[in-house]
């Protein structure tokens, strides 16, 4: 009988093992999954040779030369390269020394079996480069490929598993510099241009090869660790005090990073580029790391926290040479990975650096209130989502990775312990070094060190969408002390999900506080440390600020929080007001005026921040057009009267950021116009030149009766020709002639006017603004139609600015039947997009479900 059952298993086994793999979605537009995993058995020793002509011309052709060689280990079924391009693009294929048939479908070039053979193959593919992630201006273009982009440039297999080397050269105007993942090793003029031969990249995925070209400037340093520098900044003092910044912010995070994770620096080179127009802070590209210039260029009036934020990004991005290039995803599902620990440890690097700045704070602030302006939507998503094919990889980007993931993380480290976590994380990336991972082989690593189960808490905070509610139950006895004290979690959005963390509890007498910590894993807990305790005069939930939800508000002590001497508790004490009065807890009016109030006293910068964000909101958001205009003279009279005393400059920043975001009544253009135009100098507020520009924007937007004369001389103040050039992008939206505003938006529906994402979402930023919205809310219909189609020609971040900085702006009423109506004409709308959607106008249907229970 044994002997029986073993035949017949291996009857079994031998059947699946030539049972052919089914290739329903390998020809699928994208990458599919399916495609992905059979491509990872199939293939190995990648080798990209490739060579790029950069001609004068933005617009002409690019002609390009691919020699791939590879092993294949199946030949089952044809080879499949992705080139998401026009089929006329791909000019002739070379297999194996053999000219072979060009067949390109669905996004894909196939190669039939019997053109190729086991083992090592050489395939020559002449092609025109694509433009859609290169970036193309007059004088300088970079590629960008994150997620699934280098297969619009070249033929690949663009997946993160499959890792490969790259021999690049690229021949471009011999005015250009060219930086790349390699060093360069050679260069050779052929006339008017010149050629850069670049030696082999370590190993990556297809995402991380990039390359920059341009008129650009160059520094250098030649320490141990030699650094290159592109940079197309002209402002004296900003390159006077960034550039050598910036170098030893760079080599000190390599050294941080190489004792943390007990592994060196991984690659040949740790060079960077910053560009003007930059979709987004940084990108951590192998060898060539791409910033957006401005995030990199401060002047000497800098603040504390802007200085931080600077050390904190490359920080990010060279943290990235570990977490993402190093040890990289296996699918884009586990993106989040990447982000998270490239945040949490550029916390970690930067932070010692800047002990003026009390850095639990800055963490509360920056990460809790993004967090949950997604988590709190109807579009939320887990951290961790799934993605059956990658080309909508880029949409799955947002808030909840880059500000809920670091919460769940702290929340993971303070759980496991400091040294439990750093050796978790130095096993995995030695284990994984060169290749790929997922978060369950993370956990796996993480399990080891510790007696939690992370399976389960995973299974919460990774796996799983949304936010808790915590509410509270006390009593008291009759000689007035508590006699029980317990608090309830309930999932926001209904379901019986229950979230394990940890949080402080603080009683507050007239003489002193009591601090409770708490660790709730159930939907329950009584905090039997309270029971006896006198009657206190209010009880603040959270006042750590390391919970994650919304806590209970006692209204009648809103009052306190101005004088709550510790500094995180009362960041969170605003952040919890401000969450509670989108909960129609607390009405938006009587929110702003314990938020000014708090104004009116506060001498940290940080908090400022919050405040004056928080206040903004408010006024423009959830305050009706009577209510603004009524509150705007004491509103606009506090702030400026404020500006008038002695405060620190830091401080001032953000009361002068917020004063000319509110003060569009005619007192309040005239006060910004005299600063403006220089006829009046705020003490110990320093304005720089893009101050200036950002003023007279503003001015404009604020129908000033001479905004054309501002505008005018404005542009003449302007030197550099990248800022130059923006400001006449910008120009139509800020005219008093709705026709032009209109010609601007309308032009939007081709995707070559969207290709410099900023200055369009800056653009619709005014277009789009309250002061505008009477005459362009008809374009609500259209911002939302155009939303598939930006996120197939933009990048990852452009789909989600895009509806917040259109439709997102919008509380009418008009407004929200406009987006019920399109959704509901479009049953089968992409999910991801919907869901951006729904997180873009969050605030928008707020705003009316507060309205209807008035």
């Amino acid at each position: 009988m044994k002997n029986l059952l073993a035949f017949l298993l291996l009857i079994l086994f031998l059947s699946s093992c030539t049972q052919t793999v089914s290739d329903e979605h390998f020809y699928d537009p994208g990458i599919s999954m399916e495609l992905a995993k059979y491509r990872k058995q199939q293939l190995s020793n990648l080798h990209y040779t490739l060579d790029f002509s950069i001609p004068n011309g933005k617009d002409a052709p690019i002609q390009s030369e691919l020699q791939l060689s590879l092993a294949i280990s199946n030949l089952d079924h044809p080879l499949i390269l992705d080139f998401n391009e026009k089929s006329e693009n791909i000019l002739s294929i070379s297999v194996n020394g053999n000219n072979s048939p060009i067949v390109h479908q669905q996004e894909h070039i196939i190669i039939a079996p019997k053109y190729l053979k086991s083992g090592i193959n050489q395939i020559t593919i002449e092609f025109i480069a694509g433009n859609l992630s290169l970036n193309r201006n007059e004088d300088f273009l970079y590629t960008l490929l994150v997620p699934d982009r280098a297969s619009t440039l070249f033929p690949c297999f663009d997946q993160p598993d499959l890792k490969g080397r790259y021999t690049l050269s690229i021949t471009a105007p011999k005015e250009w510099e060219v930086l790349a993942g390699a060093p360069e090793v050679n260069s050779t003029q052929e006339g008017a241009f010149i050629k850069h031969e670049f030696g082999p990249t370590d190993l990556m995925s297809t995402y991380l090869f990039s390359f920059v070209a341009g008129e650009f400037n160059t520094a250098n340093t030649l320490e141990a660790f030699p650094q290159k520098m592109l940079y197309r900044e002209t402002n004296p003092e900003k390159i006077e005090a960034s550039i050598p910044e910036v170098f030893e912010l760079h080599r000190k995070s390599k050294e941080f990073l190489e004792e943390y994770t007990a592994y060196p620096f991984p690659f040949q080179k740790l060079d960077f580029a910053t560009i003007p127009i930059f979709q987004y802070g940084g990108m951590e590209h192998v060898g060539a790391i791409q910033y957006r210039e401005s995030a990199l260029f401060l002047d000497g009036n800098a603040t504390d926290s802007e200085l931080l934020s600077r050390a904190k990004l490359i920080g990010h991005e060279t943290a990235h040479m570990w977490f993402g290039d190093l040890v990289s995803i296996e699918w884009f599902n586990d993106v989040w990975m990447k982000e998270v620990f490239a945040g949490f440890m550029a916390g970690k690097i930067a932070n010692p650096n800047y002990p003026k700045i009390n850095h639990d704070l800055a963490f509360l602030t920056s990460n809790y209130p993004a967090a949950y302006g997604e988590d709190r939507t109807a579009g939320t998503n887990p951290i961790r989502q799934n993605l059956p094919n990658l080309k909508d990889a880029g949409s799955l980007y947002g808030s909840i990775i880059y500000s809920k993931a670091p919460i769940m993380m702290r929340q993971l480290e303070t759980a496991m312990g400091e040294e439990a976590f750093q050796k978790g994380i130095q096993a995995y990336i030695k284990s994984f070094a060169n290749g790929n991972a997922n978060w369950n082989d993370l956990v796996s690593l993480l399990d080891q060190e510790t007696p939690l189960d992370l399976q389960k808490w995973s299974d919460i905070w990774v796996n799983q969408s949304g936010r808790p509610l915590i509410t509270e139950q006390i009593s008291f006895a009759q000689d007035g002390t508590i006699s029980s004290l317990s608090i309830s979690q309930q999932a926001e959005d209904g379901s019986n999900k229950l979230w394990p963390q940890l949080f402080d509890i603080t009683l507050v007498y007239p003489d002193r506080q009591i601090t409770i910590p708490v660790s709730i894993e159930g939907k329950n807990l009584v905090i039997e440390e309270a029971k006896g305790l006198e009657k206190p005069e209010t009880i603040l939930y959270n006042s750590n600020g390391l919970g994650y939800g919304v806590f209970p508000l006692d209204q009648k002590a809103t009052f306190r929080y101005a004088q709550l001497q510790d500094e995180v508790m009362r960041a969170h004490a605003y952040i919890n007001l401000y969450e509670n009065t989108l909960l129609g807890n607390i009405p938006a009016e009587n929110a702003l005026n314990v938020i000014r109030e708090g104004i009116a006293t506060e001498q940290n910068e940080i908090l400022m921040r919050l405040l004056s964000s928080e206040a903004n909101s408010l006024f423009w958001t959830y305050l009706s057009e009577d209510s603004r205009t009524q509150i705007l003279p004491e509103f606009e009279s506090q702030i400026w009267d404020l500006l008038q005393s002695d405060l620190d400059s830091n401080i001032k920043k953000s009361l002068f950021s917020l004063y000319s975001g509110i003060a569009y009544s005619k007192l309040g253009t005239e006060k910004l116009y005299s600063i403006w135009h220089q006829d009046q100098e705020i003490q110990n507020l320093k304005l720089n030149s893009d101050n200036f520009t950002s003023l007279a924007m503003t001015l404009a937007l604020y129908k000033h009766p001479d905004s054309e004369a501002i505008l005018e001389e404005e542009r003449a103040r302007l030197s550099n020709p990248d800022k130059l050039n923006r400001f006449d992008f910008l120009r139509p939206a800020l005219s008093q002639n709705p026709e032009e505003r209109d010609q601007l938006f309308e032009s939007f529906k081709d995707a070559k006017n969207r290709e410099k994402e900023s200055w369009v979402l800056a653009a619709c930023g005014y277009i789009h603004h309250p002061l505008h919205q009477e005459h362009s809310i008809k374009y609500v219909p259209l911002s939302l139609g155009l939303l598939e189609e930006i996120q197939k020609t933009g990048d990852i971040f452009f789909p989600k600015r895009w509806i917040s900085s259109t439709v997102g702006q919008y509380t009418s009423e008009q407004a929200a039947n406009d987006v019920k109506n399109f959704l509901n004409e479009h049953p089968d709308f992409n999910p991801i997009l919907k869901n951006k959607i729904l997180q873009a106008t969050d605030d928008l249907m707020r705003v009316q479900k507060i309205a209807s229970k008035k």
